[in-house]
């Protein structure tokens, strides 16, 4: 499991994007979709686990199998994101 903050933080970033495949979650950090459910479960408060769970149950954005081939990027454009080495 992660132990890094900041990969642990980017992780519950990605899970909350809606256009974020599970997919890409384990491409980058090797997490499966159980293994991000877990963590969501442990880092977040009851309740915003709950709203996160209802949010992405049956979400087509989030299993790239169920996507539309509409949707090419991971995040919105418009969306900020922090390069690295910047803080």
């Amino acid at each position: 499991m992660l132990t890094d903050e900041e990969a642990v933080s980017r992780v519950i970033e990605m899970a909350w994007e809606d256009r974020t495949p599970f997919e890409a979650i384990e491409t980058n950090f090797g997490l499966s979709e159980a293994q991000v459910i877990a963590l969501m479960r442990r880092t977040l408060k009851l309740g915003s686990f709950k709203t996160w769970r209802a949010r992405v149950s049956g979400r087509k954005t989030k299993h790239l199998a169920l996507r539309s081939a509409e949707v090419s990027r991971g995040y919105c454009s418009r969306q900020y994101k922090v390069k690295r080495g910047m803080k």
